[in-house]
C-alpha cells in the first residue's frame, strides 16, 4: 500500500522559509513522476512542482520559479519543497503526489497522480 506523509509546514512571515517533506513507502519498482500541489484558501488545488524519479528533470509553476526548489534522496524515500522569499500568497495546504506515470506534458494536472498525501499546511503572514 503506497503512502504519502506530508511535514514541514507552519507559520512564517514573509520572506522567509520554509522545507516540506513528503516520506513515502510503498512504491517500489519503475521511476514515475512526483509533485507539490496547493489548495489555497477560497481557490482551486493549484501544482506547484514535479521531478521525475527516474532522471531528477524538474518543473514548476511560473508563480514558484526561482523562489521554490523541489528535489528527492531516493535513499530516504523522501521528496522536498524547498520554499524561500515566502509570500502572503502562498498561504494554502500543501499536498504531495505520486506517479505512477513519468511526468510528461500532464506533470501539472492533479488526474495524473494516483497518490496523495493528507497535507500540511503554510501560512505565510505580512
Amino acid at each position: 500500500q503506497v503512502q504519502l506523509v506530508e511535514s514541514g509546514g507552519g507559520s512564517v512571515q514573509a520572506g522567509g522559509s520554509l522545507r516540506l517533506s513528503c516520506a513515502v513507502s510503498g512504491y517500489t519498482g519503475r521511476s514515475y513522476c512526483m509533485g507539490w500541489f496547493r489548495h489555497p484558501p477560497g481557490k482551486e488545488r493549484e501544482v506547484v512542482a514535479a521531478i521525475y524519479t527516474g532522471s531528477g528533470s524538474t518543473y514548476y509553476a511560473d508563480s514558484v520559479k526561482g523562489r521554490f526548489t523541489i528535489s528527492q534522496d531516493n535513499a530516504k524515500n523522501t521528496l522536498y519543497l524547498q520554499m524561500n522569499s515566502l509570500k502572503p500568497e502562498d498561504t494554502a495546504m500543501y499536498y504531495c503526489a505520486a506517479g505512477p506515470w513519468p511526468c510528461g506534458n500532464s506533470w501539472s494536472m492533479p488526474g495524473a497522480y494516483h497518490y496523495w498525501g493528507q497535507g500540511t499546511q503554510v501560512t505565510v503572514s505580512s
